[in-house]
């Protein structure tokens, strides 16, 4: 097999992340203005620049939508249910437990944590899967059930552990919050996707429209992070601890699911290509969909929206780094042998 290598944005997506943050801190301090424009450029208390970047973050996401992959669910459903458990029982369980001793007295820190703990990832697991060299079609089946749980679960179980912990939150605004920002952009990926298909064909789809939209989600990232830190960059140069504060949950988060994942998949038999597919989804998070619902029910410049986007922060190295410890535990012999 051809070992997949990184474009230029995927290889240092983690600089840019961190370039755009600093970008966004200095922003705030050099050109005041330009971030009070920004934030009262609102429509019912949700600001447009955001809005915008955000659902171009999450469209090009919602076009790996694969309904007709669904039918191969049986196939092999052990690394499937296997990931649907780390998706929607133990990282929520540890992510609560987590922002519970850390973040006392910072609810809106606890509830990022709950945003982002509770948000199966449908986008960048794509990527990862991709370099690791894991089961494909594995990745595509999960991430196209993602997608279609998050619709029905993301809003009850966070009212459940937000509830739990006695944090009151606009339950109407966070299932708008999933319809607005998953909800249409699937069902815009979903008609145009058909519709290019039919026209332009499969392969122009796959190889020319995807790419070149894939671009602009990458761009709108950026983006929304300048916008998201010159906004937030008062509270943070004023209280630089906030950021010190909620990572620590975070990184702990991701050590303690990625080890579990990591148990679950040798205990259960997996081979690598399997293994290391179950291991990258079920400890990534959707970190899109739980900055936009931030920022839905706290506003731009608020902690939760600084909390969710540090877990974009933290999340893109992390992942990265799992890529190459799980291929040299591939080679390690840590699964099973493939039955290829």
């Amino acid at each position: 097999m051809t070992e997949k290598t990184l474009s230029t944005f995927e290889k240092y997506l983690a600089v840019w992340v961190a370039a755009c943050m600093a970008a966004g801190l200095i922003l705030s301090q050099t050109l005041p203005g330009l971030s009070q424009a920004l934030n009262n450029w609102q429509i019912r208390g949700i600001s447009v620049p955001i809005g915008i970047c955000l659902f171009l973050m999450m469209y090009p996401a919602l076009l790996n939508l694969q309904l007709a992959e669904l039918k191969k669910l049986m196939r092999n459903p052990k690394p499937i249910f296997l990931t649907i458990i780390s998706n929607w029982i133990i990282a929520p369980i540890v992510t609560v437990l987590l922002a519970r001793t850390f973040l006392t007295g910072y609810d809106q820190l606890i509830v990022s944590l709950i945003l982002l703990g509770s948000s199966p990832c449908t986008a960048m697991v794509l990527v990862w899967g991709s370099l690791a060299e894991g089961n494909q079609e594995q990745n595509v089946i999960n991430t196209t059930l993602n997608t279609i749980t998050i619709m029905i679960l993301y809003a009850p179980v966070v009212s459940l552990l937000t509830g739990i912990q006695n944090i009151p939150i606009d339950r109407g605004l966070l299932a708008v919050s999933v319809i607005v920002f998953i909800g249409a952009p699937m069902l815009l990926g979903y008609i145009s996707k058909k519709y290019i298909t039919n026209t332009k064909g499969t392969e122009w789809f796959n190889e020319t429209y995807r790419p070149a939209v894939g671009k602009i989600s990458i761009a709108a990232l950026l983006t929304t992070l300048v916008v998201l830190f010159s906004l937030n960059g008062d509270v943070l140069l004023t209280n630089p601890g906030l950021m010190v504060k909620v990572s620590t949950p975070l990184i702990l988060g991701f050590i303690i699911v990625v080890g579990y994942n990591l148990i679950a998949t040798k205990l259960a038999g997996l081979a690598y290509k399997e293994g290391i597919i179950s291991v990258i989804i079920g400890s990534s998070s959707h970190f899109e969909i739980a900055i936009a619902t931030a920022i839905s029910l706290y506003g731009v410049g608020s902690q939760a929206a600084l909390g969710t986007t540090m877990g974009l922060f933290w999340e893109v190295p992390i992942m990265l780094g799992l890529v190459y410890l799980g291929k040299w535990l591939g080679k390690q012999g840590f699964w099973s042998p493939s039955d290829d």
